[in-house]
């Protein structure tokens, strides 16, 4: 007999049937020994009768909370209770055989069964990472992480995109040359890679057209708020051809895929966004926010404060959980986001807020060389150490665009998470490295 899933034993609901997973509760009363068994599917009572086999009872007598068990049985559907008649069948399992895969120690650091999500008590949680992502609600979290990729990995594969995998070391920084990470190299530095920016610019070049790159990256930024991490996973990429209104309407049919992906296979109660997203210019949303009495704390960016406000002004106007906010000023971005040529000092650039948090930051690229050039040493950049990046442009490269999202800040919005590091595995800040 193989073991099974408690989920899969329920849905066949007779015979003989081997489980294994955690003793979630643990209950000895006059010859009897009730435990609730979790696996990764659910839960399911397990029964043993003192008479029936004293050698296994006396076993039983001996596990903890969260100890680990093997058991064989038979399955025998519970009674209905009373006050919920009509709800689905259920069942027990008869324990036969028992075995104690790993004993857990008495004391848990933190309790598993009891539901703790408050900022308090964070730190120590996660301090015990191991136990507290044995709870149901944890868990899924991380199913929802796995069918948003699925889905968006499906999209982007149908619709002809190559993946790369880009290096996270790099001779020089990737943005602006501030809150990156240096690490010794041999007898130099380099330097952790904040974005794999430069990599997919150069596979444009390489004339792959469309391609994408999930990995991590690394802000060096003393950021002490539940939007922020050290270490996060980036989902980018980049597309020829293609101006900023195109790699916006990839966007969106991506994020479809990968809602729908999430409620069809999950059952979650979600709204699946509906395109187009709506469009507001960073000049709008300026005035939206001033109209409600925000007070802008940055010319050229939005708070948070701001940003939440955004997300609700837009729901409440145009029912949408989606807004890109486009045709940011040039002081907001990076050297290599293209210009208008109508106004040069706004950028065909965009920031994506999911009720009002920014997951994604895109825009069309500048590929012209002397164009590059100006525009980094107006950013104050070394051209000498940008001569790799710049090469790339100097044989012929194609009209290109692209995003980088952030998928911990989604899964976060879409489970009304607390704080970004509740929807990542290990979350590392500024005083955490461990576990």
């Amino acid at each position: 007999m193989s073991r099974v899933l408690i989920a899969e034993a329920k849905k066949v609901g007779q015979g003989e049937v081997e489980l294994a997973g955690f003793v979630r509760n643990f209950r000895s009363h006059k010859g009897l020994v009730f435990m609730d068994l979790a696996d990764i599917s659910g839960l399911m009572q397990l029964v043993l009768v003192e008479g029936d086999n004293p050698d296994i009872f006396k076993l039983a007598e001996k596990i903890t909370l969260e100890s680990v068990i093997k058991v064989k049985g038979s399955l025998k559907e519970k009674p209905a209770k009373k006050s919920e008649p009509d709800a689905p069948k259920d069942f027990e399992l008869l324990i036969s055989s028992l075995e104690i895969i790993s004993l857990a120690e008495e004391s848990l650091p933190i309790p598993v069964l009891v539901k703790s999500d408050n900022e308090a008590n964070l730190d120590n949680r996660l301090d015990y990472r191991w136990l507290d992502l044995r709870q149901k609600d944890k868990q899924l979290i991380f199913k929802v992480w796995t069918k948003l990729e699925e889905g968006i990995r499906e999209y982007l594969l149908k619709n002809k995109f190559t993946q790369i995998y880009s290096p996270s070391l790099m001779s020089t920084s990737s943005e602006t040359g501030s809150d990156v990470f240096e690490v010794k190299y041999f007898d130099k530095k380099a330097y952790l890679s904040q974005s794999p920016q430069f990599f997919k610019q150069m596979a444009m070049a390489a004339g792959l057209e469309k391609v994408f790159v999930f990995g991590p990256v690394f802000r060096a930024e003393k950021s002490f708020t539940s939007r922020h991490t050290t270490e996060f996973t980036g989902w980018d990429l980049e597309v020829s051809y293609a101006s900023y209104d195109d790699i916006m309407s990839i966007e969106e049919d991506l994020l479809i895929a990968g809602f729908k992906r999430i409620k069809e296979d999950l059952g979650l109660d979600i709204d699946i966004p509906t395109k187009p997203f709506p469009r507001v210019t960073f000049k709008e949303a300026k005035e939206k926010l001033d109209k409600a009495g925000i007070k802008s704390e940055k010319e050229f960016d939005f708070s948070t404060e701001e940003e939440k406000v955004l997300g609700e002004i837009i729901k409440k106007e145009l029912d949408h959980d989606f807004v890109f906010i486009i045709d940011y000023p040039i002081e907001a971005r990076p050297f290599y986001h293209m210009r208008h040529e109508d106004n040069p000092a706004l950028t065909k650039s965009f920031d994506l807020l999911y009720r009002g948090l920014e997951v994604t930051t895109g825009s069309e690229r500048e590929h012209r060389v002397d164009y590059l050039e100006k525009q980094a040493i107006e950013k104050e950049m070394n051209l000498e150490e940008l001569k790799d990046y710049i090469n790339f442009f100097r044989f012929g490269c194609p009209n290109h665009g692209g995003i980088g999202m952030g998928p911990v800040r989604i899964i976060t919005k879409i489970l009304d998470l607390p704080n970004v590091k509740e929807a990542t595995f290990l979350p590392r800040d500024v005083n955490r490295l461990n576990p």
